[in-house]
């Protein structure tokens, strides 16, 4: 596993990106997109399920001093997350009517000692 890298909070952000895109394809889940932007916000990941088209959410925190990075995504971001989902699907061919679910995962920990936690349905519409 790559050293968590030290230059910016967005390579940090990528970076447990990209270990979590690794961790759910080894749990089954099949990528769609990464990143999605629009006005209104940014999905980091977006997986299928079989059939439920998942939006996830990835956080990351060195340290846990002050709780688990999932306990970071709160009302605010959580509507965020909503409204850009949303926008996914009235303006993806083929996604709306689709089941939907939102999943947090959460990255912490330093070089050579990282904990992932993958929390499915963190939370509901």
């Amino acid at each position: 596993m790559s050293p968590v890298p030290a230059v910016s909070p967005r390579s940090r952000g990528r970076w447990a990106e990209e270990l979590a895109l690794a961790y759910l394809r080894n749990r089954g889940l099949k990528p769609c997109s990464s990143n999605y932007r629009c006005r209104i916000g940014e999905i980091d990941l977006i997986m299928e399920d079989g059939k439920t088209l998942v939006f996830v959410e990835v956080r990351y925190r060195r340290r846990q001093d002050f709780g688990d990075a999932f306990e970071t995504v709160d009302r605010r971001k959580r509507s965020r997350v909503l409204s850009t989902a949303s926008h996914y699907l009235q303006n993806t061919p083929g996604a709306a009517g689709r089941p939907c679910r939102f999943d947090v995962v959460s990255v912490s920990g330093q070089d050579g000692d990282h904990q992932l936690h993958w929390i499915p349905n963190a939370f509901e519409v």
